[in-house]
């Protein structure tokens, strides 16, 4: 049974993520650019004015929604998680250092998608029967284009809700149980022989985290990852940039293997990854998977921001994908290719990849602190994709199936805390690509909306104020 699911999703997965997943990703990314005249390079000095303006600006938001602070994090707790730590492990294992090449050249474009999926979130977004302001790509499919379009908007909300229980809980909680397993068995704390036991207590206590955090509404989930997204990604970033600081004589050569493992992978990897096409479909699918440009799924936390002005929200998109991938995942990659720690090119690999990375360096202690970041980060996501799963099966089914879906997405968590890590990374990567297909086609669409607004914004007092 298991060879069969195995089979099946692989052939979805080749299909999905091969030539009509780089045209969609790469092809919108670049029509976007271009229409925008590559906005996301042009005003980025802008955009990051704006961003740090806007979150070191306490208020309260009103009722139904977050602050634009909250907005933020809330995308940024869904979007800085596994994808990250796992996932940048999983694309440089698989597609060679090459792979974090395409990551940065998906993530350069994908600002500028990002950005217009969540002007677009906030542009066309409405008020639900709660008095909560919601949106995302299903909102602005049927708020902005023609009826014959409308079935885009139920094809991604189904996929979305799909994907939640992959992507954004059974996935993390499997890196939160490796990130815990790895730190104890590094102290002796526990067996081999406990490891499945331990799961499942893991896995019970984040459902009922998750169950009490969700069914705490919009506002709760705010509160929540506005204080765990700046503590958890400064703790990372520190003890990132000490093992590169004590790597560094290695940091020139490692920037060679990825600029050369990008066009000749075999060359790099020793044979291992031999094709092209490979690594940058691993760079290209790991970094959508980590950011989330492309999928939509960003805009729908922008979209309940107290703010008047899509366009200034929209550079918040840029922000994110900027700090997720060209900061963080590149953490990442560089812990594991400076401390040249032995990687199995060809084959799958995940959290573990990472942590011997900082082991490597500090020794068995720091496995403590990167234990505490990891299930930060995962925690974090699980509670944005939360929010998403929330927003697609409402649009579907109407707010009466809410707190059922929250209580079935949190019980998921006993179930990833179980699961086969090579096959649920690919399932998650599936439906990600899936995804992605209705809201690219969407956001290719309203393009010209995008670069009305971004007129409008800067002609007006907007880029003043």
């Amino acid at each position: 049974m298991l060879s069969t699911i195995e089979a099946i999703n692989s052939a979805v997965n080749n299909f999905i993520w091969g030539v009509p997943a780089m045209i969609c990703i790469i092809g919108v990314g670049l029509v976007l650019s271009f229409r925008t005249r590559f906005l996301q390079i042009r005003k980025f000095p802008y955009a990051m004015k704006v961003t740090f303006g806007r979150m070191f600006k306490k208020r309260e938001a009103s009722d139904g929604a977050m602050t634009p602070f909250q907005a933020v994090c809330t995308a940024l707790a869904a979007t800085v998680g596994t994808g990250n730590i796992a996932g940048v492990a999983g694309a440089i294992a698989i597609g060679g250092p090459g792979a974090v090449f395409w990551m940065w050249i998906s993530a350069i474009l994908g600002m500028c998608t990002k950005f217009s999926e969540v002007t677009l979130a906030v542009h066309f977004r409405e008020k639900n029967v709660h008095g909560d302001l919601v949106g995302g790509p299903m909102y602005y499919i049927k708020n902005g284009l023609k009826k014959h379009w409308h079935w885009l908007a139920y094809l991604f909300s189904a996929f979305g809700v799909l994907t939640v229980f992959g992507t954004g809980n059974a996935t993390q909680v499997n890196t939160i149980t490796t990130a815990i397993n790895t730190a104890l068995m590094n102290y002796h704390v526990i067996s081999k022989d406990a490891v499945p036991t331990v799961n499942l207590v893991v896995g019970i206590i984040l459902a009922v985290l998750i169950a009490l955090i969700l069914l705490g509404g919009i506002r709760r989930i705010g509160r929540v990852t506005e204080k765990l997204v700046p503590f958890m990604a400064l703790i990372y970033i520190v003890l990132a940039v000490g093992v590169i600081l004590f790597n560094i004589g290695h940091v020139p050569a490692v920037f060679a293997s990825i600029i050369e493992g990008a066009f000749h992978p075999a060359a790099v990897t020793g044979g291992a990854v031999g094709s092209f096409f490979m690594s940058m479909k691993k760079g290209v699918s790991r970094g959508i998977f980590s950011n989330e440009a492309g999928l939509g799924t960003g805009s729908i936390a922008h979209a309940c921001a107290d703010t008047r002005k899509p366009v200034k929200q929209g550079f918040f998109g840029i922000f994110e994908v900027f700090v997720d991938t060209i900061v963080i995942c590149t953490l990442t990659a560089l812990v594991i290719l400076c401390s040249q720690v032995p990687v199995s090119y060809g084959q799958a690999a995940g959290a573990e990849l990472t942590i011997s990375g900082f082991t490597a360096t500090y020794g068995n202690w720091v496995s403590v602190f990167t234990a505490v970041a990891m299930c930060c980060f995962a925690f974090s996501t699980i509670i944005g994709w939360g929010l998403y799963g929330t927003r697609c099966i409402d649009f579907l089914f109407g707010s009466r199936v809410n707190k059922p879906f929250m209580l079935v997405y949190a019980l998921v968590a006993i179930v990833g805390a179980t699961m086969d890590l090579g096959l649920m990374w690919s399932i998650a990567e599936t439906f990600n690509g899936l995804m992605a297909i209705p809201n690219l086609i969407a956001v290719f669409l309203l393009s010209g909306v995008v670069v009305k607004l971004v007129k409008e914004y800067f002609a007006g007092e907007g880029a003043k104020s």
